[in-house]
């Protein structure tokens, strides 16, 4: 290996002031060519790129070195800066060159299966797979500098503001809510095992139960989930929790860490206090939990106007409590065909929708599919209750209300979406509050915690506990909502004891249930626990919302593939019999 040239400058920051000074600077070949007697390569480093001459100036053998250099040969370079003769605009080192004197080729390199640059359309497996090539790449650098910047601020503003920055345990005990756990089996202690932490809920609650008052942590967090877009199997979060505080305290905290970032990474003034919805007003108005307020489109009640019409699909829905309600898509009517509105339908159906009404307003008249059963002035008293004019399409669904909403969620977005309404540097922020405590499952024929059972219902709604009516019960919690997004979210946590085991009673545990998995944990509330509540926000989508990407695994350095596969590294892999055996493991998969 050629000898280390120290370096002085990084490649991208050289301009014009630096003409003159003599450099060394370290890289990757980008690319080079002949020209004449003369050689040229742009080396490349993580803050950018440089031309390098070989020629007038350098010495016979350093040239004769040169003409060996090929893409992503790892070389340094120790040379004269000149003002460049054919300048480059583009580039912001466009000005400049650097006349070689010195070259070290540090290591060579094969022909690299994707191209090194951003432009390159390669898969994103293939990215994957070759992710530190992948690495190199300016706008991956970039990524990476700006999450690492994120951070910076992130602990500024918490220390800041009185927070104690405390690791929690990574090797804890297995959840018994919320999504799937990874496992961790314990060879000290055969037949037993530790969970990989989906949040550090109840460390983060025990930490204020031992005085911390004021803790932050960037946690890396676990879940054993189906992967989307926006979602990894490893995440990470920056957890917090707070003492002797209310909802209020709280946001205002997170309102001005926010406002701190956005300005910081962004450069952009959010307004606070940010607007704040209940879950039902989200629901009701969106369809959505996490809506997105960079449009409009919003939902609009029809039961009371349709009830007594004869197309029996709506009153039938109405009948059985099931909700009628449609949005008015403003000035679609000649930008969807009837193809496309029939792929809508086929969407919503994803969704447990049966189907969609369409009506389609026009000048001089209304069309819609279900003219057999409305007439022109019946259609019309429809159209004015969406505040409809010429040119707009309504698009109508019925039934269960969690169906309705969904599909009416969705299409609002996705309709959105292809109409180029969803700017990536237009930033809606608002609070969704006052979450429903309890879900009906399925599933498992029970009420299951929306959150989770250590989220405080509100005061006024602790008597329906009593009563059974735990539909009636909605819990201190809240969302921070950003760009359809939820970006954060939290409560305020049960500090009274007897009202934690009553929630644990409705969630139906046993005694030895809740001994079980929150023994240690309910000890610690007989001991003066304070008021408190908490927020994470998610450290990776808030990243890739400030860099406008909708995929987050281009804000993570190593992700996992939708298969929650790491397709670089081959994990997770079979492992040697001698550590299954080690660890009292044996291997029953049933054969496809």
């Amino acid at each position: 290996m050629d000898k280390l040239l120290k370096r002085t400058h990084y490649c991208g920051v050289l301009r014009k002031e630096n003409i003159g000074e003599k450099v060394t600077v370290n890289g990757w070949v980008q690319k080079n060519r002949r020209l004449g007697n003369l050689i040229f390569a742009d080396i490349r480093d993580r803050s950018g790129i440089v031309q390098v001459v070989f020629g007038n100036g350098t010495p016979a053998d350093v040239v004769e070195k040169a003409n060996s250099l090929r893409g992503e040969y790892c070389v340094g370079v120790t040379g004269t800066v000149c003002e460049r003769e054919s300048k480059n605009e583009e580039l912001e080192t466009g000005f400049i060159e650097i006349v070689a004197e010195e070259l070290s080729i540090y290591s060579e390199s094969d022909t690299p299966p994707i191209y090194i640059k951003d432009d390159d359309n390669v898969s994103g497996d293939l990215r994957l797979k070759y992710r530190y090539l992948d690495l190199r790449k300016p706008s991956m650098q970039k990524t990476l500098q700006f999450r690492s910047r994120m951070y910076n601020v992130i602990r500024n503003f918490y220390f800041e503001n009185g927070f104690t920055e405390i690791e929690t345990p990574v090797l804890a005990k297995p959840t018994p809510e919320g999504a799937r756990d990874y496992l961790v089996p314990s060879r000290v202690n055969p037949g037993k095992f530790y969970a990989l932490p989906q949040s550090p809920q109840q460390f983060k609650q025990l930490l204020m139960i031992g005085g911390t008052d004021r803790y932050v942590q960037i946690a890396k967090c676990y879940r054993d989930e189906d992967l989307r877009a926006d979602r990894q199997p490893e995440f990470t979060q920056i957890d917090l929790e707070m003492s002797f505080v209310d909802q209020d305290d709280i946001i205002a905290v997170q309102e001005a860490f926010l406002k701190r970032l956005f300005k910081e990474m962004k450069g952009i003034d959010i307004e606070t206090p940010l607007p704040r919805l209940s879950w039902d007003e989200a629901m009701n108005h969106f369809g959505s939990d996490k809506p997105d307020l960079r449009f409009g489109f919003e939902l609009v009640d029809i039961a009371e106007a349709v009830k007594d019409c004869s197309f029996e699909v709506f009153t039938k829905a109405i009948a059985e409590g099931e909700k009628v309600m449609g949005i008015n898509f403003n000035g679609c009517s000649e930008k969807f065909s009837r193809k496309d509105i029939d792929k809508m339908v086929e969407s919503v159906k994803t969704f447990g929708a049966k189907g969609l009404v369409w009506i389609r307003k026009e000048a001089n008249e209304i069309k819609s599919s279900v003219n057999k059963f409305f007439s022109q002035e019946e259609l019309a008293a429809l159209c004015d209750k969406f505040g409809a004019k010429a040119g707009d399409l309504i698009l109508i669904c019925s039934g269960p209300k969690t169906v309705v909403w969904s599909a009416l969620g969705f299409l609002r977005r996705d309709l959105a979406s292809k109409l180029g309404m969803l700017d990536p540097n237009e930033y809606k922020l608002l609070w969704v509050v006052d979450f429903p405590m309890f879900e009906w499952s399925e599933e498992e024929q029970r009420y299951t915690a929306m959150h989770h059972p250590f989220t405080s219902p509100k005061k006024e709604h602790i008597k329906y506990l009593k009563t059974g009516e735990l539909d009636k019960i909605y819990a201190d919690a809240y969302d921070i909502v950003i760009n359809g997004y939820e970006a954060g979210g939290g409560s305020i946590r049960i500090h009274d004891s007897e009202l934690q085991q009553t929630i644990f009673e409705v969630l139906r545990l046993s005694e030895d249930e809740i001994r079980t998995r929150f023994g240690f944990f309910i000890d610690a509330f007989k001991y003066g626990a304070p008021p408190h509540g908490g927020l994470a926000f998610g450290l990776d989508r808030l990243c890739m919302l400030l860099l406008g990407t909708d995929d987050i695994r281009q804000v993570i350095a190593f992700p996992k593939n939708q298969n929650a596969q790491c397709v670089m590294s081959e994990a997770p892999t079979i492992v040697l019999q001698q550590q299954l055996d080690e660890l009292s493991i044996a291997i029953n998969l049933a054969e496809k």
